[in-house]
């Protein structure tokens, strides 16, 4: 599958279209350019799986890497049977991960970014949230 880069004010003005996870960015693209919808299926598409993270509406697909930059260091963990694992650790939120590395409060949606399988780019996870 090809990628296409977008900036910021784009990726925004796609994601406010999405009325839910379930409608993804390429499916906003052929609506807006009269395409027909795409068959559940289709190339390109993670299937949903027991593995996949879901939190607070956002489902991670089992395999999506997650990194944050704490004080000149990289964390990086990965989704795995249902959670974020970091440091062979398991964790039910993006905060709780967050708080394991800085021994502070934090809120795991502004620290960490997300590369999902197949993806080349890292997103914050923040911006993959609905409100």
């Amino acid at each position: 599958m090809r990628t296409i880069e977008v900036d910021f004010d784009v990726f925004k003005a796609l994601t406010i279209r999405r009325p839910s996870e379930a409608v993804t960015e390429n499916d906003v693209l052929r609506e807006l350019l009269g395409l027909p919808p795409r068959e559940h299926g289709a190339v390109g598409e993670t299937p949903s799986s027991a593995d996949d993270w879901v939190v607070k509406g956002v489902r991670f697909p089992a395999g999506t890497e997650l990194r944050a930059k704490y004080k000149g260091q990289i964390y990086l963990g990965r989704v795995e049977r249902g959670a974020l694992v970091l440091n062979s650790k398991s964790f039910a939120s993006p905060s709780a991960a967050a708080v394991s590395v800085t021994g502070n409060p934090v809120n795991g949606w502004n620290f960490w970014e997300a590369r999902r399988p197949g993806s080349t780019e890292w997103t914050t996870i923040r911006a993959l949230r609905k409100g």
